[in-house]
């Protein structure tokens, strides 16, 4: 496993290929794994996964799907703007317009597929991994990771006005390095 130079509270992030991911080591509360497991219930045919699962959510699953499905699912959990799986797409000869990129990408988040990240006015990225989590951005990188969610105390959540609840909260922790 080769070691990124980004570190946190005694954690190291770890590139493994196609994905980064947090390896939580040292932390209080024990060690945790480094790798996300796959999504429950894939049958190693990442063909025939995104397929069942585009079925499994009501989508039709049409060619500019299929592909950007297992694009997006076939390399575990991943963080990806509309730019970067078109540039993917484009590279892998898949023939997508951007328009088509965007229309999927939230297609997939509507039904539970992905998870939208804002991370400014500017900046949106769709996360592959669903459950309860939040975020590091890394400023001057653009890159995106993962942090646990027993990781982040939320102390006092707000009482929502009259008729509203609270869905979910998204916490993104903005890095840079530190000046040598």
């Amino acid at each position: 496993m080769q070691q990124s130079p980004h570190t946190y509270e005694g954690s190291v992030v770890a590139t493994i290929p196609s994905r980064t991911v947090i390896c939580a080591e040292g932390l209080e509360g024990g060690e945790r794994p480094a790798v996300t497991p796959p999504r429950s219930g894939l049958t190693g045919c990442p063909w025939r996964d995104v397929k069942s699962m585009l079925r499994d959510v009501g989508l039709r699953p049409t060619r500019q799907r299929m592909a950007l499905g297992w694009m997006l699912f076939g390399k575990g959990d991943r963080h990806v703007t509309a730019e970067i799986l078109y540039e993917e797409a484009t590279k892998a000869k898949v023939p997508v317009s951007l328009a088509t990129v965007y229309n999927t990408l939230h297609q997939f988040t509507d039904v539970g597929l992905l998870r939208q990240v804002a991370v400014d006015g500017s900046k949106t990225y769709f996360d592959t991994n669903v459950s309860q989590h939040h975020h590091f951005f890394v400023e001057g990188e653009n890159d995106l990771l993962d942090i646990p969610d027993a990781d982040v105390v939320v102390g006092r959540t707000p009482v929502p006005p009259e008729g509203y609840e609270v869905a979910r909260i998204d916490v993104v922790v903005r890095l840079r390095r530190k000046a040598r």
